[in-house]
Formats: C-alpha cells, structure tokens, sequence
C-alpha cells in the first residue's frame, strides 16, 4: 500500500508562487505515472498535470506554462511548482500515483487559495 502525503498548500495572492510536494512511502518512479488532480468547491476533480515513469509530462490548458510538475527519484516525491496564480486555481490538489498494472492510490489534498 503506497502512502501519499501532500504539503505545500496555502494561501498566496493573485500572481504569487508556490511549490506543492507529495511524499511517497516507497519507490514509485519506475512503476507509476505520477499526478497531481484539483477540486474547487461544486467542481469536479480535475486533472492538472501529470508525469510518466518515463518522464513525459502533460498539463491541463488552463495551466500550461504556468505549472510544472516533476520528481525527484531519491526522495520519492512529486513537486508541482506553481506561478502566476489565478484565483481560479482556488482548489485541493491531490496527488495521485496509478501502478501500470492498476492499482490507483490518492493523497488526502492540500489546499491552495488564491485571493488578495
């Protein structure tokens, strides 16, 4: 069972930066395509970004050239830097590891609002 533990969130004004991490309990990286997923209130979940087991990454419109996800192998974590924020990017953000072979495993979120 993999365990996953966001930080980073918070609250930042409009155009502000932050940096969310998410921990896993074990070698992910060669096994599992990595992402990170959002919620505002009365949305649906939405996939943000993501990054492969092979390091191919991939972004939602609405953050591309904003947001960028990476890893580092040794600590086991998955980063999401954010610039430029909008208030639009109000939400929770998960992180989410999925096992080629299936398994899916969830984070339990860290909020991030953006407001003046």
């Amino acid at each position: 069972q993999v365990q996953l533990v966001e930080s980073g969130g918070g609250l930042v004004q409009p155009g502000g930066s932050l940096r969310l991490s998410c921990a896993a309990s074990e070698s992910i990286f060669g096994s599992f395509d990595m992402h990170w997923h959002r919620q505002a209130p009365g949305n649906q979940r939405e996939l943000v970004a993501s990054i492969t087991s092979g390091g191919l990454t991939r972004y939602v419109d609405s953050v591309k050239g904003r947001f960028t996800i990476s890893r580092d192998s040794v600590k086991n974590t998955v980063f999401l830097q954010m610039s430029s924020l909008k208030p639009e990017d109000t939400a929770v953000y998960y992180c989410n590891a999925v096992h080629f072979l299936g398994q899916d495993y969830w984070g339990q979120g860290t909020q991030v609002t953006v407001s003046s």
